[in-house]
Order: structure tokens, then C-alpha cells, then sequence
């Protein structure tokens, strides 16, 4: 079958998969999709007998039809290599009751590796496929993971620009060194003033300027992205929920078909999206269980169905999850309102006039059905860490924390006896400061500097990935506000 992607606010959109990744998002504002998703499968028998590689060949051939079977095979191979310190790309580990994910084996130490190490491959075979001259300018907005993941993923890929805004004080200091000190002739980082919601509102409005996307077009450049909004960075996130599963029947932790629950530290709602298209193609998922922080806007959409984004904005020890604009959850609106583009279009002019929008009982019901969602307070969060570390010996970054915390919410409120997996989104090292001062209290010591200490103190090696990371030269010293960002890109593109 061949697929075509459409807009989730209009229909009459469809395009091929290779210009759906091209492109990133629709001229409309809207996020491409597939429609006949519903038609698609997978044997899960088949699937358990896999390893990581044959899962994400598999994975991304039912999504990407108009790509080769060598144009996969070749994506997958170089993608997944020895950028990732463990073989098996993505291990489950067994801690107390539960299992743990562990999604930062790759180059930046954060989950956002699996998608984009295989992003800038797919984006240049997409290129041919299209027959495109253009050049790519890749724009990202991070809050914290995706702009160190994207620029390392496309560094010094020929044809490509990317410039990563992230916010202003608003990324931890590793995260943000992580992004400052990375070369390559293409990358670009520039910090922002406000928030993440203010960053990747800006870069959806630079998606569509028009008067913008002209001048590009006069340099022979075209606008794509790096962050879920782009169904190329969706789609190979499905693969870890397979080869999880697999991975639990291989050392007989679970039987095949029995259903599991996953347990999704989630702020974009990228990550937990993909796990239900896992469970559309045929992987027995009982609940997809959304881990919020204190930014709980989709813990109150989940549960009351009404999406509300009147509240304060705030920082968290978890900040690749504050977030108030979940992109990706447009995308589930498409499928629990049975594709209704225009309902969808509806809905998100609901949120860009009055801040808020309220699904229907049919869709509240749908959403209850599939989704499960509490949230855990900084204290919680910080007790967490300590307690896991002091009865488990395994020790948790503070976005998997939310999840673990999250986790036992869910055991207290249900009778549900299947087993649960929480997806680990960054190592410890990624937020040392959080980490360091829920084990061992308050420091003076700069958050740099205790990544050594926090090693030291815990017998955890330091991932290779970031030693001696404060003393590489900071390599990127932009600054702007959200309302110039359009001329930022200009003066980086006249530049380079």
C-alpha cells in the first residue's frame, strides 16, 4: 500500500511520505498524518523474534512507502551504530516492581537521539525521492533535548542549515552547554527570550510567513524541522515500543500477547503518541500512562477533556517537560475525532483565540479509554530520586522520576496488574544539579563541576558522551526575542 499524509486541518492536503518529511508541516498549520494507519499491522510474533535494527527497518517501511528498501536499510545501519554505547540501542532494566526503558545510550545522553540520528538520513533520501535543489534550513525550537540531538544529528550533513532557539534560562546548564559548544560549518543556536511555548510558537508562525519562505526561496533554501511536529522524527519512536515488548517475551518477563503499560514522562506529546501508534499496529498496550509535572496541562486535557492554557508558566527541575502548547496532541485530536480535519482546525483556532478548547463526550470517552495521566510536584520529584536510589541502587533523572512517581500513582488508584514500563527520557548527568541536590542536599558548587562529584559520590561512571564538558570553547553567543526571530534566521543565512 502506498501512503499518503494529510494535514490534520484539511483533507484535501496529501502528499507523499517523502514530502511529508521534507516539508515538516503543512502550509496550513497543520500536522501531516498517515490516514490509513488504520490499515496498517504488524505481527507482533514476528516482531518479538527481531533485534532493534530489523524492528526499525520494519517500523519504518510500513510508514515510508515511497523509500527503497536500501534507502531504509542504509538509514537504520547508520543511524544506529557506534554512536550508541549499549548494542542492544535501547535496554530494559528490571527496577523493583517495574521496568525501566532506558532511552540515553546515544551521542547527547537523551531520548531524542533514537529519532534524530536517523532524522538527517531519511531527510536527504526524502530530498531525491522529491527531486529537490533547494537547500534545508532545519528550525527547531528545543526545550532542552531536541536542539543538542538535531544539531549533532545533522552537523556538516551537505545540503543543510539548522538553527536551534531554545529558552533563555530555561535548560539545564549541561543541556545548554551541550547545544553552546557544538561545531560544525551549519549549526546555529540561539537563545530566546521567554519560554519554550514562546520559542516553538514563533517557529510555527516562521513556518508559514509567507513573505518569509519568498526570501528563502530567492536564496534556494526551504524551511523543514527537526522537532515531532516533523512525522520523520515521529515515526522511528515507535520502534523502541516493539523492541521493548520483544525484549520483556525474550527473558520471559511477560508472555506474548500479554498486555503492558507504559509509563511516558511527556510534555510535547511526541513520545506518548508514538506509543500509541504502537498500540494501533498491533502491539498489546493496556494503558499509556502521561507522566506531567507541575506545567499539568495534559494531565487536566486527560482527564476532564478540556485543554487550558490560562495558567502560569513554570520552571521545573524536569524542564524538557514545561511545557504548556503540546504540539503532538493535535495529532491524536485527528484519530479520537475519528479524522475530522475540520473539527481539529476548529479546535486549534479555539486555542489561538481564547487560549483553551473542550472535546466532546465521545472523544472524553475515547481518551479515558486509552490514556491514564497524574502528575508529581518538585518535592515529589526530588524524593523520588533519593528513594529509588537508596532502595533500588538505580538512579533516575528528574523527568523519569515523574514517571516513577507517576507510576505509583497509578498502582494506588487501579487494580490493574499488568506489568508497567517507564520510559527513561535522559541519563542522571543531563540535570546533575537536580539530581546531585536530591541526593545529598543544597551545593554551591557549579552544576558543571558536579557532574564529577555526582560520579564520585554514586560510583556511576560519567557518560563519555559529556566529559570535560565545561571546558570546550562556547561556539554559539546569539540572543533574541521571539518577535525576532524571522530576522535572527535572516542575518544567520546571509552570514554563513
Amino acid at each position: 500500500m502506498s501512503l499518503k499524509y494529510e494535514s490534520t486541518r484539511d483533507n484535501r492536503v496529501n502528499v507523499r511520505p517523502s514530502e511529508a518529511v521534507v516539508k515538516g508541516l503543512s502550509d496550513d498549520g497543520g500536522l501531516f498524518v498517515p490516514r490509513e494507519i488504520d490499515g496498517l499491522g504488524l505481527d507482533i510474533k514476528e516482531m518479538c523474534s527481531l533485534n532493534f535494527h530489523e524492528t526499525a527497518k520494519k517500523v519504518l517501511s510500513l510508514f515510508f512507502t515511497d523509500f527503497s528498501e536500501e534507502q531504509i536499510n542504509d538509514s537504520v545501519m547508520k543511524a544506529y551504530d557506534s554512536k550508541f554505547d549499549d548494542p542492544e540501542i535501547v535496554p530494559v532494566k528490571k527496577v523493583g516492581e517495574t521496568y525501566i526503558m532506558e532511552l540515553f545510550h546515544g551521542s547527547t545522553i537523551a531520548f531524542k537521539d533514537i529519532a534524530l540520528s536517523i532524522l538527517p538520513h531519511l531527510m536527504k533520501k526524502a530530498q531525491s525521492n522529491c527531486r529537490m535543489k533547494e537547500e534545508i534550513v532545519i528550525l527547531t525550537a528545543t526545550s532542552g533535548d531536541t536542539g543538542k540531538a538535531a544539531l549533532e544529528g545533522f552537523k556538516d550533513v551537505e545540503g543543510t542549515q539548522i538553527i536551534v532557539f531554545y529558552p533563555n534560562d530555561g535548560v539545564s546548564k549541561v543541556q545548554e552547554m551541550q547545544m553552546l559548544t557544538t561545531d560544525g560549518a551549519n549549526t546555529h543556536v540561539v537563545a530566546v527570550e521567554g519560554n519554550f511555548d514562546d520559542a516553538q510558537s514563533a517557529v510555527k508562525a516562521i513556518f508559514n510567513d509567507q513573505d518569509l519562505r519568498a526570501k528563502l526561496s530567492a536564496k534556494g533554501m526551504k524551511f523543514s524541522s527537526a522537532n515531532s511536529i516533523n512525522i520523520g522524527r515521529l515515526v522511528p519512536q515507535i520502534s523502541y515500543y516493539f523492541s521493548t515488548y520483544a525484549d520483556m517475551v525474550k527473558k520471559d518477563q511477560i508472555k506474548l500477547g500479554d498486555k503492558i503499560n507504559f509509563v511516558i514522562p511527556t510534555g510535547n506529546f511526541g513520545n506518548i503518541l508514538a506509543g500509541y501508534f504502537a498500540k494501533t499496529l498491533g502491539l498489546p498496550v493496556g494503558k499509556l500512562i502521561c507522566a506531567a509535572n507541575e506545567n499539568n496541562v495534559l494531565y487536566d486535557f486527560l482527564n476532564t477533556g478540556v485543554y487550558d492554557i490560562n495558567r502560569d508558566f513554570k520552571k521545573t527541575m524536569s524542564p524538557s517537560m514545561d511545557i504548556l502548547i503540546s504540539s503532538n496532541l493535535e495529532r491524536l485530536l485527528y484519530f479520537m475525532s475519528d479524522k475530522d480535519n475540520a473539527y481539529v482546525a476548529e479546535l486549534m483556532d479555539q486555542l489561538k483565540k481564547n487560549k483553551k478548547y473542550e472535546v466532546t463526550d465521545e472523544i472524553k470517552a475515547k481518551i479515558k479509554d486509552q490514556f491514564w495521566s497524574s502528575y508529581c510536584s518538585e518535592s515529589d520529584t526530588s524524593q523520588t530520586v533519593k528513594k529509588v536510589y537508596e532502595e533500588e541502587g538505580y538512579l533516575l533523572d528528574t523527568h523519569t522520576a515523574v514517571a516513577y512517581k507517576v507510576y505509583e500513582d497509578y498502582v494506588k488508584a487501579t487494580d490493574d496488574e499488568s506489568k508497567s514500563v517507564i520510559l527513561s527520557t535522559a541519563s542522571p548527568f543531563k540535570f546533575t544539579g537536580s539530581v546531585y541536590k536530591a541526593l545529598f542536599g543544597q551545593t554551591e558548587t557549579d552544576e558543571l563541576n558536579l557532574i564529577a562529584e555526582l560520579s564520585h559520590q554514586t560510583g556511576i561512571e560519567v557518560p563519555k558522551q559529556i566529559e570535560g564538558l565545561g571546558d570546550r570553547k562556547i561556539l554559539h553567543k546569539r540572543f533574541c526575542r521571539p518577535q525576532t526571530m524571522p530576522n535572527e534566521i535572516l542575518n544567520i543565512l546571509d552570514e554563513k
